[in-house]
């Protein structure tokens, strides 16, 4: 694993999280916010895994 699949599985992780936490405190912006931190650990994730399948390959 490289620094960014590292960095976007936490930056997903804390979005399931405060996802989460919105739903529970029914707090629609926390939740929206949620949202958007998890989607952004996944492109985060998908460009580190990215760059770990060309280097595999090279």
């Amino acid at each position: 694993m490289n620094k960014e699949q590292v960095k976007g599985r936490v930056e997903e992780t804390k979005g399931k999280v405060k996802e989460a936490v919105g739903v529970v405190l029914d707090n629609e912006s926390m939740e929206e916010e949620g949202k958007l931190q998890k989607n952004i650990g996944k492109v985060k994730s998908g460009l580190g895994d990215l760059k770990e399948d060309l280097k595999n390959s090279i």
